[in-house]
């Protein structure tokens, strides 16, 4: 089969989003050669004073060997000086080898800017059970140092360097507020890249996702911030249901902006931050989405009224993730049958007589049928567009969730069928 020529996604950003620099943080990327030929496929993420880290990452019971560096180094309590990542090689299934190229990559790293080899993050991306030549990175690790950058260009770069399937770079910055009970605000910066295109059902973090701030919070308080947030933006979403064994999403403090001391998650003073940090991981997330392999359609799924929380994700999931009601969707058929088939099959609470399903604003079901002003040809119509909602409602109790998902076309068979060609 031919390879398919690679083409920005359809639902990309028409324009590219303005990129905010961090204070304390550097970037430089590179070209290895490991897999991608005249492209960067290293990015060296670089901490002047080290910096607070939290992280997610894959539940897989295959996870790849940086994931079992990251969490061992997490649990120590030395600053984070340096995130190292490469694309086209996840370094995954690769046994003693891989831990070996692992420690290799963060000794080199650490050589470079004099720290430990714990005080580095190394995450990898790509094939599966191919051998991490780490003498092709190691070589680059002193040259990216010297050359690492604080400006915007560099975060756009760096987005670019992580990519494999990706079509389009992703990276979004926000500013918030912390204030103080005199009501005195700080201004914060957050400025977030990610990288996902195919294999995209993150359970625990996202692909790869790399968040800085320059706001001064403890690793305790950005871990609870990362894992209550990941919920409702990475792991709500859904490209073709398989999870990755590199998922690694990293949220990174420098503490170089001044603010009030904060010491629990819950304070006020963290309102508004916490608000914009959720903005730029939703999203993050949504691009993700948006560039899903061969995806023309952007999906939302609002479900409400669900027993609890966990039932409405439920019911989301097992719509997002059903390749019935996605192919319908890449065809524009106005097949409704197969969301209530994909509610049917989640297991959760329902009552029938109680759903009511919209897409759209189109009313499609009442009392346990076809809502006796459903329009077919309007249903239609609507499903030639480029961003399709679902609304589900239970009217059981208040349990809620949103999932987004894209469409299943011919390329992303296409792309997945010659990957490793």
């Amino acid at each position: 089969m031919r390879k398919p020529v690679i083409q920005t996604s359809p639902l990309a950003p028409k324009t590219p989003p303005e990129i905010s620099k961090i204070a304390g943080v550097r970037l430089a990327t590179a070209q290895s050669g490991i897999t991608y030929q005249r492209r960067d496929d290293l990015m060296l993420m670089y901490f002047d004073k080290g910096a607070a880290v939290a992280g997610v990452f894959t539940r897989s019971s295959t996870a790849a060997a940086p994931i079992a560096w990251c969490r061992q180094i997490l649990n120590d309590k030395s600053k984070i000086k340096a995130i190292l990542c490469n694309a086209g090689n996840a370094n995954a299934f690769t046994g003693k080898e891989g831990e070996e190229a692992v420690k290799i990559c963060a000794k080199a790293v650490a050589e470079a800017i004099g720290c430990a080899p714990n005080q580095v993050i190394i995450t990898s991306t790509g094939v599966i059970g191919e051998r991490l030549p780490h003498e092709n990175i190691t070589p680059h690790i002193a040259a990216m140092v010297k050359s690492a950058a604080a400006d915007s260009k560099n975060w756009h770069e760096a987005s670019k360097a992580i990519g494999t399937t990706d079509t389009f770079p992703k990276a979004i910055s926000r500013t918030a507020k912390i204030g103080d009970s005199a009501g005195t605000d700080s201004t914060i910066t957050i400025t977030g890249i990610a990288k996902g295109s195919g294999m995209i059902a993150p359970n625990m973090a996202t692909m790869l996702g790399f968040i800085a701030t320059d706001a001064d919070l403890s690793p305790p308080i950005l871990q609870n911030l990362l894992t209550q947030l990941n919920e409702v933006s990475f792991n709500a979403i859904t490209v073709d249901g398989d999870t990755s064994t590199n998922d690694t999403l990293i949220l990174a403090a420098t503490a170089a902006a001044k603010h009030k001391a904060i010491t629990r998650p819950d304070d006020p003073a963290l309102a508004d931050f916490t608000t914009k940090l959720l903005e730029v991981m939703q999203e993050l997330a949504q691009l993700i989405i948006r560039d899903g392999e061969g995806a023309r359609k952007l999906i939302t799924i609002h479900v409400k009224g669900a027993a609890h929380d966990a039932d409405a994700k439920r019911i989301g999931l097992a719509i997002g993730n059903s390749l019935l009601v996605k192919t319908a969707i890449a065809g524009g058929d106005a097949n409704w049958g197969r969301i209530i088939m994909a509610i049917g099959k989640a297991g959760a609470n329902i009552i029938p007589q109680k759903l009511a399903i919209a897409i759209g604003d189109i009313k499609i079901t009442q009392d346990g049928k076809r809502h006796q002003d459903y329009d077919e040809k309007t249903l239609t119509a609507y499903m030639q567009g480029d961003d399709i909602t679902i609304e589900v409602d239970l009217n059981i109790a208040q349990g809620q969730a949103t999932i987004w998902t894209c469409d299943l076309t011919e390329r992303y068979i296409a792309i997945n069928a010659d990957y490793r060609s």
